[in-house]
This record gives structure tokens, C-alpha cells and sequence, in this order.
């Protein structure tokens, strides 16, 4: 999967969906056992006796019965989790989604040919667009390859959301919508929304049938910018997508209430293809230090970001790119495709565009004003006051370690990913003197349908060789065997996870089925174990592998006193962004990722330590 470029390709991106095997509903017993394993490294004997009881008498009593519920669930639905987790993970959520929930991540663009340089925005804008818009075609033509593990097809639903999609707030539950349909499906909206000073724009990125050129997106581009820039800025409505959900759903209904044209506008916001943002900062970044990029990517200037769009593509004034995705309608492989796809065209030709100069006769984009009143200006002001309040307490770093990369660790015969997990695991316990619950994310994409489960990498296993590590008198060698049995049962648990055998969706499913029957909270998920060992959304590390290309990408942590922890692997380096806030006391995310490194090291040393 690592050099699968979106190439054209006889099979069409969707045919195999009908064909997808369904999300099969795992065994009560097997989830059951993987639970009690889970919790062991947070309870002492007393505790663990105590779940293991009620762990007992749920499997014996209600467990069964909610596991007949779902299994009968499960019968008419080809994924029975779907709609359950879009409500649960996103749609129902209250939070500002905007700096919670959303994830975003840095164009490499700077690594190659384009380095930041004032005064190239526009320019590398456009040829930016142009190949984001093949790649919006290649989806309409469903010429993009079906992704595969072997030869075994992935689904591929989540890439229809990538373009024209939004969520829309509700008082009580969002919506998702959109607007996206294949080339043999019919129509599907081909408008550009352009953000820049508070403003709002539009055009169509087809003229008389065909793709507008770089240099015909770049005029557009340039008159959105002259007029922003030589006028007084626009009331700047994006930034109410920043608000707590149910007052941002009734400061929408009021702005529709005032009139009519708002609601035209703002479908013409959520159908376009994607936000463009216009961005006056100038971020500084190299290859080794990402971080203060990634923190405007994922906390900048709120009158240009549309929290609620599933792609906003986002050109700060010094040609530095980034992206900020609603993580509702997909997860991060989509986003890292398309980015990957713009990045490799960008290094094909050499940053520059190398097609036709002739730029026709187009309409000029046309500006979408809302009609406002005092109320929405208030509005706005609050939505901005509480944004910065909350952006102001997020601490973020994102570096390479370039000491090595994949190339070394297979080399030992170890897996990349795990080997950042374990090193991730003893950071956390050497600089809190405790182990860390820990969500990794394991994709079940084998499934139609198919998203996420959870794997916890902060096993038994695990804890023991981290112990081993801060106990002087382990020898080297029973360090590196028990490395090596953490490092096994890691492989084992992603495998699981990947192929329908986690527990921790399972579990979800049947608390969710108990509330749907109106029957009370079973007590193992009133279990203080239960949200000790990071369930509910408990986990004090929220991690996930981005992959193995050129794309890293960044997230807020999942609780007040966790890390958000993401990271893609290279032969020749490893990119790791952690995220905390300022205001929990006991959080650094950078003495984590300082512990991260140095664990890296240690690891390699241990695995020079001859066998006996």
C-alpha cells in the first residue's frame, strides 16, 4: 500500500462495494477475555478480582442478551456499527469540532521545490488546486485504484466524501451532507469557496466543459485577493463554525431567519468542492521542525477556515500549504491520498506548471455576502473570543528524528509502527512514573463500510519490559526478550483489530444496544476500571499512524490531561506531532517527544545486545 499512487487502472474506484464482506459481530467470550487483559496494567489484585466478577456475571446475564440484540442488528445491516459511531465519535458530540475534533496536517511541499518564500501564494495556489482538481475528476471518472491489502479490495466509500461535503450543525445531533456524485451518477457541484479577510467567494473550476488551467485559477485567485486586500475586511461569518455545536445550529437558524439569500449561501459553502483559505500568517517550518505550522493549520485565523467542510485547503502568504478536515465523513488515509497524489505531481514537475499560458475569457468569481445584524456580529465575536481562548492553551510540537527510519527497523526485524508504540510507552511511563492508556487507531477497511477500531497498546507485555527499563538490575538481555514479547503481542492485537476481532467497538455496541432498550447502564461500564484503562474516550494517549508517505498530520489530545500523539514513518526518519494543553500541569508534549527520541535509541541499543 506504500507506493499505490492514484494511477488510472482498468478497475473503477467503487466496483467492488457491493462485494465487501459485511462487519461481523465478534464472540462475547473472545471480547470479553481481550477487556480483562486490557484493564490488567491499571488495577492492583483487589480491583482486578473485583472486574473480573463483574466481567463474570455481565457475560453470563445481560451480556448474552444484549449480544442476541446485536447479533439480530447485525442481520439487516451490513456494518451495524456505522451509523451508531458517526453519531456517537462525531454527529452527537457538543464540543467545538472545529479545534476538538477536526485534524489537519502540513503540505512536504517545503521539502522539495517549494520553500517558504513571501510573494508565491497565488502562484503555487493555483497549480496546488489544479491537481487537487484531477484528483476530483479521477474520483468522478472512478479511475483513482481501489486500495488493496494483497489482493484483497479495501472499501473505498470514505473517498466519496473527501469533496462537496459538510456537516451541518442540529440543536441536539449534526447531519452530514453531501453533495458528491460519480461521473455516471449524474451532476456533482464543480464550485471552488474561496475564504480570505472575512469574505466569501465562489467560481467553477469547468469552463465551457473543460478544467480551468493553473493560470486560469490563479487570475481567479488574484482578484479574489486585490479586492480583499485594497477593501475594508468582511464580517468574517466562517468563524461561527468554531462555536459549540448547538449554538452555532441556532445562530444558523437565525441567520436564515433574517434572510432567505443566507441559506442560498451557505449551500453554496457546504456543496462546493472545497474551502480554499486565503491566509494572511506566514508560518515558519523546515523539514526537521514542523510545529508552527501545524499549530495554524490546526488553530489559525477562524474567519477563514469552514470548521464544518470535510477539506479545507488552506495557503498561508508564504506558499507554505496545509489541510484542516472535519473528521466526521472520513479518517485521515483519505485526506493523506490526495495529499500525497498533490505532493508527488508538485516533485514530478519540478513546483512548476508546465501546461498551456492562455487563459480564456472566464467570469470573475462572484462574492457571497451574507446579510448580518448586530446579533450575528455579536455572535462572531463570541465564537472567536472562545476559540482563541481555548487555541491559547493548546501546546503543540511537531519534529523529525532523522537518526533513522523503517529502513533500520526492518532491518532488526521489527515492525515500524509497533516500534514507535513501545517507545511511545516507555516515554509515557519514564516521565509519569506510571503506565498510559493508550488508543491506537487499527483500520477495518476489510469491511464495507469499514473505519476504525481500537487497538490498546499498553499491554501486559508492554508495562513489564518498561519496568524492566527503569529496573538497574534486568540484564540487557531480559530487557530485550521482553521487548521482543511486547513487540509480539502488539502485531497480534493490530491483526485482530484489522480483521474484525477487536473489543472495544463490540463493547460499544452493546452498551449502546442496553440504551436503545431502555435498560440501565451495565456494571461494567460503570466500572471505575473501565474508564481507568481508557474506555469511554478515556485515553491519556491518543495515537495514530498516518502512514508511510510524505504526510503528517496533527490532532488535539482525547482527554484535559492526555497527548494527542501522530507520526509517519520513512525509511530515513520517523515525524511525530504531540499535542497538550498548557492548562493541565502535569502535560508536556515536548519533554514526551524529547522521552520518545531517547527511547528510540535505547531500543536499537537493546536489539545489538547478542543472544547468548
Amino acid at each position: 500500500m506504500e507506493n499505490q499512487l492514484a494511477k488510472s487502472t482498468e478497475e473503477r474506484t467503487f466496483q467492488y462495494q457491493d462485494s465487501l464482506p459485511s462487519l461481523p459481530v465478534p464472540s462475547l467470550e473472545e471480547s470479553l477475555k481481550k477487556y480483562l487483559e486490557s484493564v490488567k496494567p491499571f488495577a492492583n489484585e483487589e480491583e482486578y478480582k473485583n472486574t473480573e466478577a463483574i466481567v463474570q456475571k455481565f457475560q453470563n446475564g445481560i451480556g448474552e442478551k444484549l449480544q442476541q440484540k446485536l447479533l439480530q442488528r447485525a442481520k439487516g445491516r451490513r456494518n451495524w456499527l456505522e451509523e451508531w459511531w458517526l453519531n456517537v465519535a462525531y454527529l452527537d458530540v457538543r464540543i467545538p469540532s472545529q479545534l476538538n475534533v477536526n485534524f489537519g496536517g502540513p503540505a512536504s511541499h517545503i521539502e522539495h521545490y517549494w520553500p517558504p518564500k513571501e510573494g508565491t501564494q497565488l502562484e503555487r495556489g493555483s497549480i496546488s488546486l489544479w491537481h487537487n482538481l484531477n484528483y476530483w475528476q479521477l474520483l468522478r471518472k472512478e479511475k483513482l485504484a481501489v486500495e488493496k491489502v494483497g489482493n484483497t479490495p479495501l472499501d473505498m466509500n470514505q473517498f466519496r466524501m473527501l469533496f462537496s461535503t459538510c456537516k451541518i450543525p442540529g440543536i441536539t445531533r449534526d447531519s452530514i451532507i453531501n453533495y458528491f456524485r460519480t461521473e455516471s451518477e449524474g451532476h456533482s457541484p464543480s464550485h471552488l469557496a474561496v475564504l480570505c479577510r472575512g469574505r466569501v467567494f465562489v467560481f467553477d473550476v469547468m469552463h465551457e466543459g473543460y478544467l480551468m488551467t493553473a493560470p486560469e485559477i490563479q487570475r481567479q485567485l488574484t482578484y479574489i485577493q486585490k479586492k480583499c486586500h485594497s477593501e475594508p475586511n468582511g464580517p468574517g461569518v466562517a468563524a461561527l463554525t468554531t462555536e459549540e455545536r448547538t449554538r452555532w445550529a441556532k445562530a444558523r437558524e437565525y441567520l436564515i431567519s433574517l434572510n432567505p439569500e443566507n441559506l442560498t449561501i451557505l449551500e453554496k459553502i457546504q456543496s462546493s468542492l472545497l474551502v480554499f483559505c486565503l491566509d494572511d500568517d506566514s508560518p515558519h517550518v523546515t523539514p526537521e521542525d514542523y510545529s508552527q505550522v501545524c499549530a495554524k493549520i490546526l488553530n489559525g485565523d477562524p474567519t477563514v477556515r469552514w470548521g464544518d467542510k470535510s477539506y479545507n485547503l488552506i495557503a498561508f502568504s508564504n506558499g507554505v500549504f496545509g489541510s484542516n478536515c472535519d473528521h466526521a465523513p472520513f479518517d485521515a488515509m483519505v485526506l493523506v491520498k490526495v495529499c500525497y497524489y498533490v505532493d508527488e505531481n508538485i516533485l514530478e514537475n519540478e513546483g512548476r506548471w508546465k501546461g498551456s499560458e492562455k487563459v480564456r475569457d472566464i467570469p470573475v468569481p462572484e462574492e457571497l455576502v451574507f446579510t448580518v445584524d448586530e446579533k450575528v456580529l455579536n455572535d462572531i465575536n463570541q465564537a472567536k473570543a472562545q476559540y482563541f481562548k481555548q487555541v491559547s492553551d493548546l501546546q503543540l510540537v511537531v519534529y523529525a528524528f532523522t537518526s533513522f527510519g523503517k529502513k533500520l527497523t526492518k532491518e532488526k526485524q521489527l515492525h515500524p509502527d509497533t516500534f514507535i508504540q513501545l517507545a511511545l510507552q516507555l516515554a509515557y511511563y519514564r516521565l509519569h512514573g506510571r503506565p498510559g492508556c493508550c488508543y491506537e487507531t487499527a483500520m477495518t477497511r476489510l469491511f464495507y463500510h469499514g473505519r476504525t477500531e481500537t487497538v490498546r497498546p499498553c499491554t501486559v507485555e508492554a508495562v513489564n519490559w518498561c519496568q524492566s527499563m527503569q529496573n538497574p538490575s534486568t540484564s540487557l538481555l531480559e530487557r530485550k526478550h521482553m521487548m521482543l514479547e511486547a513487540f509480539a503481542k502488539h502485531n497480534k492485537m493490530m491483526k485482530d483489530c484489522s480483521t474484525g476481532k477487536g473489543f472495544d467497538r463490540h463493547l460499544l455496541g452493546l452498551s449502546l444496544i442496553a440504551k436503545e432498550e431502555g435498560l440501565p447502564v451495565p456494571e461494567l461500564f460503570t466500572d471505575p476500571l473501565f474508564s481507568r484503562s481508557g474506555g469511554g474516550g478515556n485515553f491519556v494517549l491518543s495515537t495514530s499512524l498516518v502512514g508511510y508517505l510524505r504526510v503528517q498530520g496533527v490532532m488535539v489530545p482525547m482527554v484535559h490531561n492526555g497527548y494527542g500523539f501522530f507520526y509517519h514513518i520513512r525509511d530515513d526518519r520517523f515525524v511525530v506531532s504531540c499535542s497538550a494543553w498548557k492548562s493541565c500541569p502535569e502535560t508536556d508534549a515536548e519533554k514526551l517527544v524529547q522521552q520518545v527520541f531517547h527511547a528510540f535509541y535505547d531500543m536499537m541499543q537493546l536489539m545489538e545486545t547478542p543472544h547468548l
